[in-house]
């Protein structure tokens, strides 16, 4: 089925918001609507059910990359990788061939329903995984953070047992001074509790959810570590990770420690300085079925070559990709994605033909990459990271674009983990003009600089900026902003609610795009690069690759 996509409107009246690039100091006042409804028709074209949730490997991928390379191509983009506007991404689907199976024995027999009070999954590559009667043992968070002074693994042999750990990290509402206290380090991420049970030898690791330190609701694990899922392809099939990984909802979990004679608060209990782990006096049994496919996936690049300085480059990302189709809510099964993310691919490929309408052309080259499978683990920016097509020493920012908020203006922008590196001081310059705040995380609990792909290019050194709308939404107060923000986060995150309509108002999408498109243009003219705050764990990485 061939896929329609509206044209693109012409930039009314945007001349004076690029004479403002270019150095005019005069305030603008207002986000231009011409490129708020650019934008708007992109997320029009990114969120049809036509494009069937755009899942990696799907028809819904076909198009959704055809329809952004042919953008780049429309605007007189150089194909970004070797004469191509693709990057191959090797992946595995592994897809539960069965409904999983858990049985927890002990003092008392729990029965596990899965997508009710448990999921698990395997990402090893073989077709089933039988585990018989591993005995279980609490070990806290499940972190080993030598800065920090904590082992929850400390004299604990995991090896044939089954770790169950908290969500978050000890800093997370302690009456004390933990880790970074609210703000989650990435000890905390779901995906660290994972690496770190692997690392110890654990046969099995489950992480037991909250909603509060979790920041989202049973719903979005329901929806998100269920059915199939990618993983980029390694030598040794993922045989080094644990034989499951999965969650189980707070009121088994409580069960479980109440039978060990843990019945205070579990996060207390597991922040206490001098905690060991508990042995549950129960044993686990899973068992997960597999079919798996090999296949690659695509991220999808293209280049404005620079006028004088071509080999250094300003990154722009943002993901493609969605959960496709998927379990029905309210009678809706395909999961459009149209905050997340539409909106930043709408927003970059808006940037990019801001960038071919100037008339001086910039001085480095600007890319723009628009990768897979973020949302199956940050995969394609994963991928290119460890595969870059431009030197990462080379490349002075990644500005990335993720779930741009669609309720309109703010006077207040939120920069993700803000204060690791420079590229925030250059935000709060271009915002004085209109007399916009720049704050941090709006909700630093929930470990966003993880979550998103500007991570993969922090964790290989590259200052990366992931901006967004505030709260004080313009014509109303902030209570009406931050009501806005907990309702999408609530109804619509990873819910096939989270769809296009024309009523969605772009404004504030066009905000960032526009201070996202002044910042790569401002570095794009100049000649030093950014760098890490003291104190960032990315520094050493970024010294280290600029011969410091």
């Amino acid at each position: 089925m061939k896929l329609n996509a509206p044209g693109i409107l012409a930039f009314a009246g945007i001349a004076a918001f690029l004479s403002g690039c270019a150095g005019n100091s005069k305030k603008e006042t207002a986000t231009d609507t011409a490129l708020a409804a650019d934008i708007k028709q992109h997320i029009a074209v990114l969120a049809n059910d036509s494009l069937l949730g755009r899942k990696p490997f799907s028809v819904g991928e076909e198009k959704t990359i055809a329809y952004i390379a042919a953008q780049f191509k429309k605007m007189g983009l150089e194909p970004g990788n070797n004469g191509s506007y693709y990057q191959d991404v090797p992946m595995v689907e592994i897809k539960l061939a069965n409904v999983p199976t858990m049985q927890i024995s002990g003092k008392t027999s729990l029965k596990m329903e899965a997508g009710v009070n448990f999921v698990a999954a395997t990402r090893r590559e073989v077709p089933t995984v039988e585990l018989k009667n591993s005995p279980l043992v609490f070990a806290g968070y499940g972190i080993v953070a030598p800065e920090y002074k904590w082992n929850d693994y400390a004299n604990l042999d995991v090896k044939g047992k089954t770790v169950v750990v908290l969500v978050n990290d000890p800093g997370f509402r302690a009456p004390e001074k933990f880790f970074k206290g609210d703000t989650m380090t990435y000890y905390g991420r779901w995906t660290y509790k994972y690496e770190e049970a692997a690392r110890q030898g654990a046969a099995g690791v489950i992480i037991v959810h909250q909603t509060e330190p979790a920041s989202y609701g049973w719903q979005v694990i329901q929806n998100s570590f269920t059915g199939s899922k990618l993983y980029l392809q390694q030598a040794d099939k993922h045989m080094n990770r644990c034989q499951f990984e999965g969650w189980i909802n707070e009121e088994t979990a409580k069960k479980l420690l109440a039978d060990a004679g843990v019945t205070e608060d579990m996060r207390a209990y597991a922040r206490k300085k001098d905690f060991k782990a508990v042995p549950l006096n129960s044993t686990v049994s899973v068992s997960i079925k597999n079919s798996l496919k090999y296949s690659t996936s695509h991220n999808v690049i293209a280049t404005l070559k620079g006028s004088t300085t071509p080999n250094e480059y300003i990154l722009y990302s943002a993901h493609w990709d969605h959960f496709g189709i998927n379990k029905p809510v309210a009678g809706d099964s395909i999961y459009n994605g149209a905050v997340d993310n539409a909106s930043g691919v709408a927003s970059i490929l808006s940037i990019a033909k801001l960038f071919t309408q100037q008339k001086e052309k910039p001085k480095r080259s600007i890319v723009f990459l628009s990768v897979t499978a973020e949302e199956q683990g940050l995969l394609g920016s994963e991928y290119y990271g460890t595969h870059p097509v431009y030197p990462l020493n080379k490349t002075v920012a990644d500005l990335n674009m993720d779930a741009l908020s669609d309720f309109g203006e703010t006077s207040d922008f939120s920069i993700t983990g803000k204060g690791q590196n420079d590229l925030d001081d250059y935000i709060v310059e271009l915002t004085k003009p209109n007399g916009w705040t720049v704050v941090g995380d709006t909700k630093p609990s929930s470990g966003s600089y993880y979550r998103s792909d500007h991570f993969n290019f922090a964790k290989v050194g590259v200052p990366a900026l992931d901006l967004h709308n505030g709260a004080n939404a313009i014509g109303h107060d902030e209570a009406w902003g931050k009501a806005k923000l907990k309702e999408y986060n609530e109804k619509h995150y990873h819910q096939p609610s989270d769809s296009y309509s024309d009523t969605m108002n772009t404004l504030g999408m066009a905000q960032t795009t526009e201070l996202m498109f002044k910042l790569g243009y401002k570095l794009s003219n100049e000649t030093t690069f950014p760098g890490w705050k003291p104190g960032s764990e990315f520094k050493a990485i970024r010294d280290k690759d600029m011969g410091k």
